[in-house]
């Protein structure tokens, strides 16, 4: 009896892993993603119809901006929030004026 136990344990510590896995994150763009992505790179400032001579700077300058706008914007500041590329921001919360800590005055 005592087996068969071991033998049930040791059977679904072997078939949890393969069961759990999580579900992949990187699907694939959906065809408007792209062209939204398209459309906001040439908003800010790369145009894909032009000779390519400085291709990889001019991309490169392109996402720099729409990354620096993107910082701008309220949702991003805050601590600890998630952005859309999966990275995330961590610092300290910040405090009110005025407010003291509980141990104030002991």
């Amino acid at each position: 009896m005592k087996t068969l136990i071991y033998a049930a344990l040791v059977a679904n510590a072997l078939a949890v892993p393969a069961v759990s896995f999580a579900q992949d994150s990187t699907a694939p763009l959906t065809r408007a993603e792209v062209r939204a992505d398209l459309v906001q790179m040439e908003q800010a400032g790369y145009r894909p119809g032009l000779k390519d001579l400085h291709y990889p700077t001019d991309v490169q300058a392109a996402e720099a901006r729409i990354h620096a706008q993107d910082a701008t914007t309220p949702g991003s500041t805050a601590v600890g929030g998630v952005s859309m590329n999966g990275s995330s921001q961590s610092g300290a919360p910040s405090t009110t004026a005025g407010t003291h800590s509980i141990y104030f005055g002991h």
